[in-house]
This record gives structure tokens, sequence and C-alpha cells, in this order.
């Protein structure tokens, strides 16, 4: 069994072949999804589908790119979701230096504002972190984002700040990247703390070796989890069974979730 936490399949590259997709994820081990809002639209669509679907979780929040979308009006809309018995995370929420999504003060309060919504609802967070790694760890810090934890998605930091945001009670994300060649993601996720690591793809994007160039489903999460267990001293079976778990306890996934 394997969970995917971190998926879009509310993003128009599956809007022809959806139920495939699922179908796929659940004939390759994947007993659930978590599939990750990016702005207001986004999240209700994946508030639907979480609805609709046994083993899929939603996650709402504004994405950095979408940022500016998260005035006071569309942030007063969250709480409710919040609430919902299949949301199990804000986000995804944090910061991106790497392209000029939106300008920085306004990404940062965004991402401070979501941090105060997962406090209040008790829920963690799912962060976004490009080129930011330094100055997320300082705001996860500032705001006290250890108390509910979340995690880094798509890890891309060092094995300094992987230290860093396991010791502020949070969980590292690893996907396709850590497949690449002459990716630095591998060492540090196989550095990792065992309890500390969780799997996604990221899908539609950054499919893994050997399905690098196409677009990325929940069911590649496997490629990631095989891949580790190649370079690293866990079984396959075991890599599985540690990332299923901690997945099931971050977000409070049902018990179906461990197969």
């Amino acid at each position: 069994m394997l969970v995917d936490t971190h998926a879009h399949l509310s993003f128009p590259k599956f809007e022809k072949d959806l139920d495939a997709v699922i179908t796929r994820a659940n004939d390759a081990g994947v007993t659930c999804i978590v599939d990750v809002g990016t702005n207001l639209e986004t999240s209700l669509k994946a508030i639907a589908l979480s609805e609709s679907v046994d083993g899929v979780y939603a996650a709402v929040g504004f994405h950095p790119a979408d940022s500016i979308k998260a005035n006071d009006d569309a942030l007063a809309q969250l709480p409710e979701l919040l609430n919902l018995e299949k949301v199990i995370a804000v986000g995804e929420t944090g910061l991106d230096f790497f392209r000029d999504y939106a300008p920085l003060d306004v990404q940062e309060k965004s991402f401070r504002a979501h941090i105060h919504l997962a406090k209040a609802s008790n829920l963690p967070l799912i962060i976004h972190s490009r080129a930011a790694e330094r100055r997320v760890l300082e705001v996860l810090q500032e705001e006290g984002a250890q108390d509910v934890g979340g995690v880094l998605h798509c890890f891309a930091g060092n094995a300094e700040q992987a230290q860093q945001a396991v010791d502020l009670n949070f969980h590292l994300g690893f996907g396709g990247i850590v497949t690449f060649k002459n990716s630095a993601a591998l060492a540090v996720a196989l550095g990792v703390p065992g309890n500390r690591l969780i799997l996604e793809t990221d899908c539609p994007f950054l499919a893994p070796v050997p399905k690098r160039g196409k677009r990325n489903e929940p069911a590649y999460v496997r490629f990631v989890a095989e891949y580790l267990a190649q370079h690293g001293n866990l079984s396959f079976d075991r890599i599985c069974e540690q990332t299923t778990a901690n997945a099931t306890s971050l977000f409070g996934l049902g018990a179906s979730c461990e197969g």
C-alpha cells in the first residue's frame, strides 16, 4: 500500500480520463490520494472529488502562484471548508523565489495567513518551497507552525534544512525528482528520519524515471518507492509500510489507507 500525499487531480490534464487514472492508482497499490488545491476553484474541485471517491482526500489553500488571489474575502471562505470531514490539510501554501509569481510581500502575507488558519483549525500544512527554504523555515518558526506541523512537499533543500524542518515538527515529501540523474534530492531523502518521510507525485508534474517527460499520475508514486528501496537500506515493502503509516498519522487518514 502507498499514499500519494500530493496530487493535483483537479487540474485540466486529468479531465478526460480521471476515472482511469484513479483505477490505475488503485491497481498499483495506491490506497489513498491527497488532492491539493492551489486556489479557491481547485480547492472546491478537490473537495468535490474527495466526497465522491473513496480514498481521495482534499487540501485547500492558495499556492504562491495564486497568492495575489488570497485577499481577505477569499481567505474568509476557507474556515468553513476546513471543517469538512475529508479536508485534511491547509495548502498548498508557501513561498516561491524561483519564479516571479507574485511580489514576495504578497506571498508571505498569504503564507502567514495560511499558518494562522492551520493553527485555528488544528490541521497540518502543505508547504510549497522553491529556492526559498531558508525563508520558509524562518516564517514557520516565527509563526509557531510546529504546533500543527505538516510537510514541506517536493523538498529541494539540503540535509541541514531537512533537519531544521524535522525539528519544527514537519515531514519531508519526495517524488519523482529523487529518480532524476544527478539529483541531490536522493541523498537528502535517504537521510531523512524514517518517521518523517512521505511520498508524493505532484502530478501532473515531475514524472519519475521511467516515465519522465510524460504526464505524471498517482500510480507512479510506486516508482519513487522502488527507487528509494534500490538505493537505500530498506526494502520496498518496508518503505511502503513506513511512508503510508507516516502519511496516515500526519493527515489523519482513514484506516483503509494502510490496507
